[in-house]
């Protein structure tokens, strides 16, 4: 039976219910210790963590600032660099320093010993103990965490499934507050031009984080350790005694690493959490971040065979039974290492780190991972890859490149949308990121419906359903059975890669592929899968590894590294300490940031109409104030008649529009760039995983590409689900005028009509054309702003047709006769048309 995480004192004593969180420190209000003041603070946060100035250019800057001060008799904040990092080293908040332990070289070697067994490795580490407690204790977590394991329910009575705390693994854990440490560790280059300067960091996080706070850019993921990477000569590249060297190193420094959390996995410690209070905390190990080649090394297994169950691997689906540690000890007792290899996939040389800790076993501890086994993997390297092979089976090598030039061209074709790469020559760059293959993900399929079979499409729409739903931060029981219908349907689809030469008879017999089986379980196990993605691991490289080796010397760079992330921790973690005690405010959360405010550096004039969709602060001053005028301006003529309907039918809603006394519109018009959307995902109704803000954007003038009129989702009938109860328009002209002391927020618009009444079977995505009046123009209507649920992005159906040459973007949404609603924009849009 779990406790509730009830606070106690620093000693262990529960408390009783009511017991406010004793002081975090007993400093004055005004004490910036080790900092004289806020500036010293702020110059230091600005300088090191923000800008990262170099430390000439720092001293230059102080130098400056002190001439300019000394004119009224002051000094700067600083002296110099070095003065700004002993300051920052002498804090005491997030401190957690490093440490090096190194391996023995045997003294009996012979001198005819490779190079590898001769070196001495040095792996650097912290005491993980020393960063769960900093990370506990950090205010800045705190309303973004949970002390114990829950079960939620929705309003239909289903269980869903998000943080880590809400899942079954947490649940199946017993003691005082649960702390699962949530572990990751990838390898990095840090240098492109010569690829030789690698590094292997590990890295925590607490299992209690919400998943937002985890995803965020802020102190949820920490490195706690760097691995030594043994190199050798070419000819030792395949040898068993140093592959089986290097595995054992890896465990082996896992298991030194995290051993000080021992004690405190198996006897509760007094921690503070990050709503002030202390609590009894008994530590285990959670899910492992890790990318396949690194999951065969964490489990032991051999390369081809999963990690998580015992398929065989020349028939990975269906799944077998689950791997475990007593499985394969038992197996070790019978069978030889060569029958242990061939038949079952375990290496046994390897004795995996887990084994060392209580309630631990790493086959269970093996997480899905949404960027290296669906966004790149199985998306990336296998099916896009496997429709370019198609083609040049189909149309041979000239063929197929001819078309695959056409699907550059319609990728480069499509209309602009919030948030969306736009590939300006299709997809062919050198060098594919996460954030290349998910950009691609949204525009890939109806670039190439009419060169592929029908059936293949269909395999690529049931697999981008099932990476949107896997993608997603809340799930319940429905949820999770639609993920497993997409799964489905994709493993059906498929077979037409088979049919088609594309693939062997035994084709599909692909570990990342497979591990797709194996998302429901660790959904219902660890929570939302966005909360342990490689991505988290692959965006910390960049703060942790490729930022601090750019600012080393290069030269012995680890040391200068490891020092960097020492100071930034302590920046961050004294500024989150700030912040708790009111010395600095607190930070507006990214999510609510308005980074278009303003654009053109002209005070506000139109007060901000509050709802989901307002109209920018600032107005653009370019446009006419009055109506006729505005009209002649945009070359729309009916624009007076179109918003003196919108005005009567908003003054008599019930009468369609026909009022005894025409009304008349005297106020100025104020018109806007754009609209600022705000809303959260359907899947989360209560709001509580953070929201998000996106651009709808009308203007006749977009970065020199030309005009950008972006689409918009309107709700029509709230009580028909997703598409069905809604339309898409195209925004012409955002607007405001005034009338009898109210404010109406507008647009103008062109609307479309949905084609049928469901989706397209072939692509899964609902098919609109341009709504038409009697004389063949197209429908354009004003609404009230209020109806505008969120941007919508409409991307063309190009038919067997080729593009011409230098077919721009911008012409997209006005030369093309039918349309698919994109589905795939984002998981917001997803969730809204699925």
């Amino acid at each position: 039976m779990f406790s509730k995480g009830e606070p106690c004192d620093e000693h262990g004593n529960t408390l009783p219910e009511g017991t406010p969180p004793p002081p975090r420190t007993t400093a004055d209000p005004e004490d910036w210790s080790p900092y004289e003041d806020d500036i010293q603070f702020k110059t230091a946060d600005f300088l090191f963590r923000i800008d990262e100035m170099s430390q000439t250019n720092i001293n230059y800057l102080l130098e400056l600032w002190a001439w300019q001060s000394m004119k009224h008799g002051h000094t700067g904040p600083f002296s110099s660099y070095k003065e700004i990092y002993d300051m920052i080293d002498a804090s005491s908040e997030g401190d957690a320093p490093w440490k090096c332990m190194k391996t023995t070289v045997p003294h009996d070697l012979p001198s005819t010993a490779p190079s590898w067994k001769k070196k001495e490795y040095e792996i650097w580490f912290r005491d993980p103990d020393v960063v769960l407690s900093n990370m506990l204790a950090n205010p800045d977590f705190d309303g973004e965490f949970d002390t114990t394991p829950y079960v939620e329910v929705n309003a239909n009575g289903k269980r869903r499934w998000s943080d880590f705390m809400s899942a079954n693994f947490a649940w199946r854990q017993c003691g005082a507050m649960y702390v699962a440490g949530i572990l990751g560790s990838d390898k990095t280059t840090v240098s492109v031009a010569t690829g030789d300067v690698e590094y292997h960091p590990f890295y925590l996080s607490p299992g209690n984080l919400h998943n937002v706070a985890r995803r965020g850019h802020r102190q949820g993921v920490i490195p706690i350790g760097f691995f030594a990477i043994p190199k050798s000569d070419r000819k030792y590249d395949s040898d068993p005694e140093f592959r089986k060297f290097k595995r054992q190193l890896f465990h082996a420094s896992i298991s030194a690493i995290l051993s000080p959390l021992k004690a405190a996995m198996k006897k509760p410690v007094v921690r503070r959490c990050p709503d002030g209070h202390f609590r009894r905390v008994i530590y285990d190990l959670g899910p492992f971040i890790a990318d396949y080649p690194e999951q065969v090394m964490l489990t032991g297994i051999v390369q081809g065979w999963c990690p998580r169950c015992t398929s065989l691997c020349n028939k990975l689906d269906p799944p077998s039974g689950p791997r475990r540690h007593d499985l394969t000890e038992t197996l070790l007792e019978q069978f030889s290492g060569t029958q242990l290899w061939d038949e079952f996939g375990i290496d046994e040389d390897i004795v995996p780190f887990t084994c060392d800790f209580p309630r631990a076993d790493i086959h269970e501890l093996i997480s899905s991972d949404l960027l290296h086994q669906v966004i790149k993997g199985t998306f990336k390297d296998h099916l896009v890859t496997w429709v370019g092979e198609y083609l040049e089976l189909e149309h041979g090598r000239t063929g197929a490149d001819k078309i695959l030039d056409e699907i550059d061209r319609r990728i480069a074709a499509t209309p602009l949308f919030p948030g969306l790469r736009r590939f300006k020559q299709g997809r062919r760059f050198k060098q594919w990121t996460g954030d290349d293959s998910k950009a691609l993900m949204k525009v890939y399929l109806p670039a190439i419906v009419g060169f592929v079979p029908d059936e293949m499409v269909m395999c690529l729409g049931a697999f981008l359903d099932f990476c949107y739903i896997a993608r997603r931060s809340d799930f319940d029981e429905t949820t999770l059975n639609d993920l497993d219908a997409a799964l489905a349907r994709f493993h059906l689809h498929r077979e037409i890669f088979r049919t088609t030469g594309v693939r062997e008879e035994s084709g599909f017999n692909l570990p990342r592929q497979h591990s797709l089986v194996h998302f429901r379980r660790n959904i219902e196990d660890f929570g939302a899968l966005n909360g342990i993605c490689s991505s988290i691991t692959e965006s910390r490289h960049i703060t942790a590894v490729k930022k601090p080796w750019r600012r080393s010397s290069r030269f012995e760079a680890l040391g200068q590294m490891l020092l960097t992330n020492q100071r930034l921790d302590k920046l961050a973690a004294t500024k989150a300490d700030f912040i708790s005690r009111k010395m600095l405010p607190p930070e507006c959360p990214p999510a609510l940031r308005d980074k278009d405010e303003g654009e053109d550096g002209e005070p506000v004039d139109v007060e901000r109409v509050l709802g989901n969709v307002v109209l920018a602060r600032t107005r653009d001053r370019s446009y006419p104030r009055n109506l006729q005028d505005l009209a002649t301006h945009i070359g729309i003529p009916s624009l007076p008649e179109l918003t003196h309907y919108f005005l009567a039918d908003q003054l008599s809603p019930d009468e369609e529009g026909y009022i005894d006394v025409e009304p008349t519109i005297t106020s100025p018009i104020s018109v806007f760039h754009s609209a600022a959307a705000t809303f959260y995902a359907p899947s989360d109704p209560s709001g509580i995983r953070g929201m998000r803000r996106e651009r709808i954007r009308s203007t006749p003038s977009w970065r020199g590409t030309g005009k950008r009129r972006d689409c918009a989702f309107v709700v029509e009938d709230e009580s028909k689900p997703g598409f069905r109860g809604m339309s898409a328009v195209r925004v012409l002209l955002l607007f405001s005028f005034t009338y009898n002391d109210t404010t109406y927020p507008c647009a103008l618009v062109e609307w479309f009509k949905k084609v049928g009444r469901s989706p397209d079977k072939i692509t899964g995505m609902w098919n609109v054309v341009p709504e038409c009046t009697r004389n063949g123009e197209r429908l354009t209507t004003v609404i009230h702003l209020d109806s505008v649920l969120r941007a919508a992005h409409l991307i063309p159906v190009f038919g067997r047709q080729y593009l011409p040459p230098h077919f721009s973007h911008t012409w997209s949404l006005d030369v093309f006769e039918a349309f698919y609603v994109n589905k795939y924009a984002d998981h917001h849009a997803n969730e809204i048309c699925f």
